[in-house]
């Protein structure tokens, strides 16, 4: 940083920033007009911060409470100016949220670049880097701004290069004004109807009038005059009856609300009237945001009273599984002076947050049902997120569990396509359980061992890898009256789906194996918390199980890995007598090769659950003795 003069700095931008500023300047031409929209919507939310600060301090209004967005050009100079008298920005506000980006997402954003100028140009503003648009069609930048309830203002110029200025000016507004000078080339945004063309495109669903001055023809040119039109249509797109609303207007409110460029999935546009009276108009997403798993990041919805703007971000009217909804919540019901806190202990804000997410889990519904292939885009992207649903929300979770989809043996692919409902439809008819697998990744799971005798009966198993199948298994156990069933837990019961000479062989093989399990329980010792002929195998040697109470060996893995302390448990160790190797252990007399036979035997089975050794050398040792 050098400083200019004591009032003028310059400053260099952040690495991130001067990448994004050659992307912008160079790369992203094939849609233009985003600049104007990203720029008006800004402005709309500065307008909408004002309104929510106001409410506890009506003197930030400064007698002027009609807010607004005027845009204007001027031929002469080559510009385009975008003003709002909004909340404004502060030195600091200003130099953190357009000097740097880090907080943005910028590598994200750079991450997601395909190469392709179209789709490219649809990243900006999902990745908070919207004012960077304007290079685009703009070789500098103006940004005058004076934050509502000070004095100071501050004029941030770029030429959108590797610095920036900024210096302390004065300014009766209070709220910004963006200049744009424009590029050569560029000459169509210096045209009264090329903007109200824009703004009418894309921004008339913004509830703030968005103001320009009435041109008229005069010798073959636009000229200005001195009185004022709303451009836009200014009103609360929610608000008006979903007759007189286009696919494109929702299409084009949902990019405002989200900050997202491409079109949603689905909406779902809802009054209610009664005990509470509100307006929802909630969107599901095409795209999961780059910080979707971030838990602690507040998303989505808009809270309006009375068309009146409330909060961003109202965490409280969503549930954490339905993070990625976006849109906006109008309530008739919610005092003005409405704060987090009472947010919190509301019993209106309960009523609605159920009555929307019954409209959410709904419209899921009906995606699924009537719209496969948009619900397996939507599954690709939100499906874990939607896991975590049963947990969270008791009253919802056979409705969430009857959305959610699995990968099974049935294709034997990691596609998640398989709905409990599908499994339960081609149960065999002595089968009354749903079972399943975990494992830390799908192809652990498609080659356990545990899966051996349920391919040779032809029993389907939901293949789960998903670091949330461990958490959703802890509350979802069963579904439409059948039980959700481990087969790598517990003593495996296949009840009827076993005849009786297979029980009676089994029977036969457990007393016949009797003083080997006990040879192995001995040499292995504390390793085990038992061993015992296994019902599950038929071409592996031996497999780990849990207790049907205690954790998965998969879950204690990760709780594992992400610190946290463990009681200490066993498992127990299933042994196929019928393989080659386990009838060699068996017929070995000399105790040390006994035991370096039954170590192995117990290391592979680890292994082949996806664990890792406490003693890899030793294993090594062993297996090069046996094979020397």
């Amino acid at each position: 940083m050098s400083v200019e003069t004591a009032q003028k700095q310059s400053m260099a931008f952040q690495a991130e920033v001067k990448q994004l500023l050659q992307l912008m300047i160079h790369s992203l031409y094939s849609n233009k007009e985003i600049v104007l929209r990203e720029l008006i919507s800004n402005a709309s939310d500065a307008a909408d911060k004002l309104r929510f600060e106001a409410l506890a301090n009506g003197a930030l209004y400064e007698n002027d409470s009609e807010l607004k967005i005027r845009i204007a050009y001027d031929k002469a100079a080559r510009t385009v100016t975008i003003s709002d008298n909004g909340i404004g920005m502060s030195r600091d506000e200003v130099i953190s949220h357009i000097g740097t980006i880090a907080k943005s997402g910028t590598k994200e954003f750079f991450n997601a670049l395909t190469g392709d100028q179209a789709k490219d140009a649809n990243l900006i503003g999902q990745f908070g880097v919207g004012f960077y648009s304007a290079f685009i069609i703009a070789n500098k930048v103006t940004l005058t701004t004076r934050r509502a309830g000070t004095q100071e203002a501050v004029r941030w110029e770029s030429a959108g290069e590797g610095d920036y200025t900024i210096e302390t000016v004065e300014k009766s507004a209070r709220g910004t004004d963006i200049v744009l000078h424009l590029r050569d080339g560029e000459d169509e945004f210096l045209s009264d109807w090329k903007l109200k063309t824009i703004i009418r495109k894309f921004s008339d669903h913004i509830t703030l009038p968005i103001v320009m001055k009435k041109s008229e023809w005069k010798d073959g040119a636009e000229v200005p005059t001195d009185e004022d039109e709303t451009v836009n249509k200014a009103s609360a797109l929610w608000a008006r009856n979903k007759n007189d609303i286009t696919e494109e207007e929702y299409q084009e409110f949902y990019k405002h609300v989200s900050h997202d460029f491409e079109n949603p999935l689905a909406h779902t546009h809802s009054r209610v009237e009664g005990k509470q009276e509100y307006i929802s108009l909630l969107y599901i997403p095409s795209r999961a945001p780059f910080d979707l798993y971030d838990r602690e990041r507040r998303h989505g919805i808009k809270l309006y009273v009375k068309r009146v703007f409330i909060m961003e971000d109202a965490e409280k009217l969503m549930p954490q599984y339905l993070r990625f909804v976006r849109g906006v919540i109008d309530t008739a019901d919610l005092p003005l002076n409405v704060s987090r806190e009472i947010l919190q202990s509301s019993r209106d804000v309960e009523a609605i947050k159920a009555g929307s997410v019954k409209k959410v889990l709904g419209l899921l519904e009906d995606m699924a049902e009537n719209k496969p292939e948009d619900y397996t885009k939507f599954y690709q992207e939100f499906g874990r997120v939607l896991k975590e649903g049963p947990g969270e929300d008791f009253a919802n979770k056979e409705k969430i569990a009857g959305l959610l989809r699995f990968a099974s043996t049935k294709a034997d692919t990691d596609a998640q396509e398989v709905s409990l409902k599908d499994y339960i439809s081609r149960m065999q008819s002595e089968q009354d359980v749903i079972y399943y697998i975990t494992a830390d990744s799908f192809a652990a799971a498609q080659h356990s061992p545990h899966l051996e005798i349920f391919r040779k009966k032809g029993i389907e198993v939901l293949l789960m890898s998903d670091r949330v199948d461990e958490w959703l298994l802890g509350s979802l156990t069963e579904f439409e009256g059948k039980k959700l069933q481990s087969i790598a837990k517990g003593d495996l019961d296949l009840g009827k789906l076993e005849s009786d000479t297979e029980k009676e062989i089994q029977k036969k093989i457990e007393e016949d194996s009797k003083s080997l399990v006990e040879r192995i329980k001995q040499s292995l010792g504390d390793q085990v918390k038992d061993v015992r002929v296994t019902h599950r195998l038929t071409d592996s040697p031996a497999c780990l199980v849990s207790d049907a109470h205690e954790l998965s060996g998969n879950l204690a893995r990760m709780l594992k890995a992400a610190g946290q302390k463990m009681p200490e448990t066993k498992p127990i160790l299933e042994v196929n007598p019928t393989h080659k190797l386990v009838k060699r252990l068996e017929s070995e007399a000399v105790e040390s090769l006994f035991g370096d036979l039954a170590h192995v035997l117990f290391d592979q089975a680890l292994l082949a659950e996806g664990g890792t050794l406490e003693d890899p050398a030793s294993f090594v040792k062993r297996m090069n003795s046996l094979i020397s």
